[in-house]
């Protein structure tokens, strides 16, 4: 068995190199202020010491160490005089690189051709390298479709250290010390290659904002004269089914290699509710027939509110109302409980279209509200007053106008629904589709499995399953989730989480091994979600108020391809984890959940911590962590606006982990 074993590393090895002497280059270019680089390539000797056609002013030594199916790679550099240095190797595999797909976590999925020619995708190239921030662990791995070897590089640091750039394109000279390297991968002569390297180099282009490519980027660090620097980067190979099985190896492995902690500071449920309970209060509007709670659009700096209200995606005005109705009633705050129930009945009264759908976006600012609507919004509507009507039922308070409601924008949704079970993306009042895309599709799973239960009718429960049909064939068993987001148009994560999720609440209704293949579906589309939350800790330089306030980035969840920051997007998806870790038996997820329950509540803005957010409880939205922005502000800041609505609710669930299986009387593996 054990001969076994070895040849099997033995040939996915092979895979990677032929020759680890021929087919690793390394190069050192370095850099004189105020002229242009010079890159060398660098030949290794027996005794692992790398050396140019010329004289240089570093030493620079390099070691192997061989474990199983991994190879740390270990650097060191030796000044002998002041240098300005950026390093790299090319890993060249020996698989075709159009057989290949790719996979950098949290920003690129097989070849990113979801999103568009703007954004980072092989519309614009074939080769990548980005800067490790921008990944949620920062790696690259390439799996060749036809034999399923695949191979990835990880970095290994302590990542304590970041600085500033006085530019973002071109040759830059850092300002003091940095931990971030580079990863990504290459077309070399039609074959694949792992490219690596430090400081950061990002190539063809950097990604500057959304939807904004910019130059190419290379970083410069300085080294005094008998100064020492470490790198170290771990080779990995194996062999997966599919590209699914691939990410879900790859996560594993790299949740084995780094192991976050839980955050060492972490929040009470209970204070962080009552916490979250100051937006409410701040935010509450009456002068409008909507009465709503402020949460979109509105300025990170005062947090005033805004004539704009919104039901589902950002806004999350219903979901809101129903935890502040809960709260209120547990907690003997009337308050709450009256502007909840003035919400609710405003948009029982006003809160309709004339074919009965959700208004979903109304601007009384500028007397308008959007005229197209989503498939998303709409059913995070739904669920929201599901929720309502469930609890209200269980308090003995009867809403026959509100379920007539339902049941009519119920009996829209099944009129949307297509042949292959999918949801369009968007569509207007008159059932016109304006755009056929079924990213959004998991989004609806959710409110018909709750209507089946609440309002116990089958035909709700068909449609989920037609979705659920839907969504295994076109998303999970193709590793394709994509524009569930409704700004961006792209691979993201939430197609992934809702994903996750609608196979978690067809798992609630089902029974047997139809629920098991639920479970199953949940948990390789979890995979996918997970791979878009951050294992490390991103480094911060002096001066950037995220660095300078302790911001911990691990258990954050990158956006999107196009949106290339992190949020706190979760909403039930931590409950998922840790009821996939029962039924499953797999303990990381349960390890992780902790950790992204933790992590998450660290920048809840109170007196005397209001981390740059203008009121208390007004939970920040777009934390950008990398070289990537807005338009405002940039690493180490929020954008300029911020939409507060959903993620108080994404919280306020995260913080409710018995709602579900309450709501649908489940009894699983305790």
């Amino acid at each position: 068995m054990r001969k076994k074993v070895f040849m099997i590393a033995l040939s996915l090895l092979s895979f990677v190199v032929v020759n680890a002497q021929q087919n690793v280059e390394k190069r050192i270019t370095l850099k004189t202020p105020g002229n242009p680089s010079e890159t060398l390539v660098l030949k290794e000797s027996s005794s692992g010491q790398l050396q140019a056609q010329k004289s240089i002013p570093l030493a620079i030594t390099r070691q192997e160490v061989k474990n199983g199916n991994t190879i740390r790679v270990n650097i060191t550099l030796n000044a002998t005089d002041e240098v300005y240095y950026n390093y790299e190797e090319i890993y060249k595999l020996t698989a075709d690189h159009d057989d290949c797909l790719f996979y950098m976590p949290g920003f690129w999925y097989r070849r990113n051709l979801r999103s568009p020619k703007e954004a980072p995708s092989f519309y614009t190239s074939d080769s990548w390298r980005v800067r490790e921030d921008r990944l949620s662990t920062p790696l690259t791995g390439i799996f060749n479709e036809k034999t399923g070897e695949y191979c990835t590089v990880l970095r290994i640091d302590e990542f304590k250290n970041e600085s500033l750039a006085c530019h973002s394109q071109g040759e830059v000279i850092l300002s003091g010390k940095t931990s971030l390297g580079f990863t990504g991968f290459q077309n070399i002569e039609g074959k694949s290659a792992l490219v690596y390297g430090f400081p950061y180099n990002e190539a063809p282009n950097t990604y500057i904002r959304k939807l904004t490519l910019a130059p190419a980027v290379k970083a410069f660090e300085k080294m005094e004269k008998g100064e020492t620097r470490q790198l170290t980067w771990e080779i990995n190979v194996g062999n997966s089914q599919s590209y699914s099985s691939f990410v879900a190896d790859v996560w594993n492995y790299s949740y084995d290699t780094y192991r976050p902690q839980k955050y060492e500071k972490p929040m009470s449920v209970e204070q962080a509710k009552a916490d979250l309970t100051k937006f409410f209060v701040s935010s509450y509007v009456e002068k409008y027939p909507l009465k709503y709670f402020s949460g979109v659009h509105m300025r990170t700096d005062d947090c005033e509110s805004t004539g704009s209200v919104e039901v589902g995606f950002v806004g999350r005005v219903l979901l809101n109302a129903f935890n502040a109705l809960e709260y209120g009633e547990s907690h003997n705050r009337p308050e709450l409980v009256k502007m909840a129930n003035s919400i609710f009945d405003s948009y029982l009264e006003h809160g309709f279209t004339p074919n009965g759908f959700i208004r979903e976006f109304v601007d009384y600012s500028n007397n308008s509200e959007t005229d197209i609507y989503s498939i998303r919004r709409q059913s995070e509507g739904v669920f929201a007053v599901l929720n309502y009507l469930d609890y209200e039922k269980k308090q003995e308070r009867k809403h026959p106008q509100w379920e007539a409601k339902i049941k009519n924008i119920l009996e829209n949704f099944l009129k949307l629904q297509g042949e292959d079970g999918s949801y369009p993306r968007k569509f207007k009042d008159n059932f016109e589709i304006t755009d056929q895309s079924g990213g959004s599709t998991p989004s609806a799973t959710l409110p018909l499995t709750m209507a089946y239960k609440y309002f116990n009718d089958k035909k709700y429960l068909e449609s989920a399953k037609k979705t659920t049909v839907y969504l295994e064939k076109e998303l999970v068993s193709k590793a394709d989730y994509f524009s569930s987001t409704l700004d961006a148009n792209c691979e993201d994560k939430e197609a992934s989480l809702y994903a996750s999720t609608a196979m978690y609440y067809m798992a609630m209704v089902s029974k047997g091994k139809e629920q098991q293949h639920y479970i199953d579906l949940s948990k390789e589309a979890a995979y996918f979600a997970l791979s878009w939350y951050y294992m490390w800790d991103v480094p911060f330089a002096q001066g950037q108020m995220l660095g300078d306030v302790n911001f911990k980035t691990r258990g954050w969840g990158n956006v999107s391809v196009e949106n290339n920051h992190v949020d706190v997007f979760i909403f039930e998806f931590a409950t998922v984890l840790d009821w996939l870790s029962k039924e499953r038996n797999e303990p990381r997820f349960s390890e992780f959940s902790a950790v992204i329950k933790s992590s998450m509540l660290q920048l809840m803005p109170l007196k005397g911590s209001m981390f740059n957010i203008g009121k208390e409880g007004y939970y920040p939205e777009v934390v950008q962590h990398t070289n990537w922005d807005y338009g405002k502000n940039g690493k180490g800041f929020y954008n300029d606006i911020f939409a507060p609505g959903w993620t108080v609710a994404s919280l306020w669930q995260m913080l409710s982990p018995e709602r579900v299986e309450t709501y649908f009387g489940y009894k699983g593996k305790k």
